[in-house]
């Protein structure tokens, strides 16, 4: 995209900043107003924009195709267009993102709903501030998967069948989903721990199991090594989606800065649905997807939006079903829905 286009956009987005900011000043947050319980109250700050006193985000980020926008708008300068100092801290696996946040060693990241309520289920840690990526009816999130040779090639053959996942994390729960809405009873379910995403997919393509779960791009080269997709997401986007959140602390302490990072993701989804094509190099060189498929690939769909209701209770209870929560935590505490616009 030209660079005086993206700049054009960025201005009009700086000026509703601006205004909505002034507009807090005319209205302070009432010092006497009640607060809900449970309720995170953000406080806006009115001691200068963030031009003046520029805050740093650390966001931990795994090689996933769901991070491409932070990639873009770091790529486009979007982050310092709008005073935001913002630092990437890469990390390989799911255990490593979330002890990041836990350890206070980062302010946000791109995960999912179901480990945003184990962050939660004592105190609540973080919140949901937007959507990152969801499945749509052209590209699925998650895919359960048969191996070649397997004989599997329909839902039903997958009865009894020992799928691959990694237990407790959403690539179980979409598991459980999918197959419920075909049907499937709890004691047709079959499943195998094997957490490591590449050990998963080595096993698969070996033939050692006959089923397992991948997310895409992963997904997608396990396809083109031989494996058939036998279900995926696709038509269940309640249940794939990631979010990015944010640490309470930090959105209690920098809500403008939070609201301007929201507004930066908004601009470089934009950006990726009206040219997907020019930011093939930013895959590549952030290895977010494997460069044997780059000819082949297709860009998911990234929204704007907020992970809904439906979706928060949904994660609950299944978390619920399988003993790995008590208890409920809700919707208004865990997502946070002020920064939408």
């Amino acid at each position: 995209m030209k660079k005086n286009t993206i700049l054009g956009i960025v201005l009009v987005l700086s000026l509703s900043l601006v205004l909505g900011a002034c507009a807090l000043v005319q209205s302070p947050v009432s010092e006497t107003a009640e607060e809900a319980p449970g309720e995170v109250v953000v406080e806006e700050s009115t001691e200068g924009s963030l031009e003046e006193n520029p805050v740093t985000l650390k966001i931990v980020v795994l090689p996933i195709i769901d991070t491409i926008p932070l990639f873009v708008a770091e790529s486009e300068g979007l982050f310092e267009a709008f005073g935001l100092n913002v630092e990437f801290i890469p990390v390989s696996s799911a255990p490593e993102l979330s002890q990041m946040i836990a350890s206070g060693q980062a302010d946000g990241m791109v995960t999912d709903g179901l480990s945003v309520a184990f962050f939660d289920k004592e105190e609540i840690k973080i919140q949901i501030v937007r959507y990152g990526q969801i499945p749509s009816e052209e590209r699925g999130h998650f895919f359960i998967l048969a191996a070649k040779d397997s004989g599997i090639t329909s839902p039903a053959d997958l009865k009894g069948v020992e799928i691959a996942i990694s237990e407790g994390t959403i690539i179980e729960y979409i598991a459980d989903r999918l197959l419920e809405k075909e049907g499937f009873s709890a004691d047709e379910i079959a499943t195998i721990a094997v957490p490591k995403i590449p050990e998963r997919m080595a096993l698969l393509a070996s033939g050692e199991i006959q089923a397992a779960v991948l997310p895409d791009p992963l997904a997608s080269l396990a396809v083109a090594q031989g494996a058939t997709i036998i279900l995926d997401d696709s038509q269940s986007p309640e249940y794939g989606a990631s979010v990015y959140v944010f640490t309470t602390e930090m959105i209690e302490e920098n809500p403008e800065a939070i609201r301007a990072f929201v507004e930066v993701i908004d601009i470089a989804v934009n950006l990726l649905a009206e040219n997907p094509e020019e930011y093939e190099n930013v895959l590549l060189e952030n290895n977010l997807i494997p460069g044997v498929l780059i000819d082949t690939y297709i860009m998911p769909p990234f929204p704007n939006g907020i992970y809904s209701e439906a979706e928060w209770l949904d994660t609950l209870s299944w978390a619920q079903e399988k003993g790995l929560l008590s208890g409920d935590i809700p919707y208004s505490d865990a997502v946070n829905t002020s920064f939408l616009h």
